[in-house]
């Protein structure tokens, strides 16, 4: 399978991988995320409060940066939207400049799927199934021509190696095939991070959702 460059071929890894995902408020100023690559070595991050060059944020806007505080994508929240409308754009937000993708709830009734739109490229359409506030989905690259989906990143629970005890939500995975942009990736994190509440779930509860798909070579 051919890369799935959305930001950067530098996010693109050439084997499947692993990233440790932090949700925290420790290392910057208000609720954000840092993310590690296998090496321990910081390699994304967002701040809820402040964007690149510690400028303030609107409040429906998110913006993902490198380790040094560039920004990579700008995610908008579009109003009103009943079904939780986000757009991404490619760098920092500038006037009539266009998103390059597109990411809404597929009902607005009980438990749905998120979708993600891919602008350019009708027949590129992304499905999240399971339970992010479970930390435990998978998103999918779908083929409107076959009717047919492959795993193509996977959000799960992190066991400590050395304890063998399964972490709070707030560490988690993001498991990704060769290939696919690691910072579109998180970008959609992000985002699902905006649409579901942890707090629907218990704080204890382990239990995995049912719609957990592996992302190995028989997916």
């Amino acid at each position: 399978m051919g890369r799935m460059v959305m930001v950067d071929e530098k996010f693109c890894f050439e084997e499947e991988t692993q990233l440790t995902v932090h949700k925290t408020s420790v290392f910057y100023r208000g609720d954000g995320f840092v993310v590690y690559n296998p090496k321990g070595e910081l390699m994304l991050r967002f701040d809820s409060y402040y964007g690149p060059h510690g400028h303030p944020l609107p409040k429906d806007e998110l913006v993902l940066m490198d380790a040094t505080g560039n920004c990579l994508l700008t995610l908008i929240r579009k109003k009103p939207s009943l079904h939780q409308r986000w757009e991404g754009l490619l760098g920092e937000k500038a006037k009539n400049e266009s998103p390059i993708f597109c990411v809404h709830r597929s009902s607005i009734i009980g438990r749905s799927n998120v979708v993600v739109d891919v602008y350019g490229d009708p027949s590129q359409e992304y499905h999240i199934d399971g339970s992010y506030p479970h930390r435990c989905c998978t998103i999918y690259n779908t083929s409107l021509e076959s009717s047919s989906k492959e795993p193509m990143a996977e959000i799960k629970r992190k066991v400590d190696p050395s304890t063998h005890v399964m972490l709070g939500k707030d560490v988690f995975l993001l498991c990704l095939r060769p290939g696919f942009d690691s910072a579109f990736a998180m970008a959609l994190v992000l985002i699902l991070d905006q649409m579901f509440d942890d707090a629907e779930i218990d704080d204890d509860d382990t239990k995995e959702d049912p719609t957990h798909v592996a992302l190995d070579s028989s997916s």
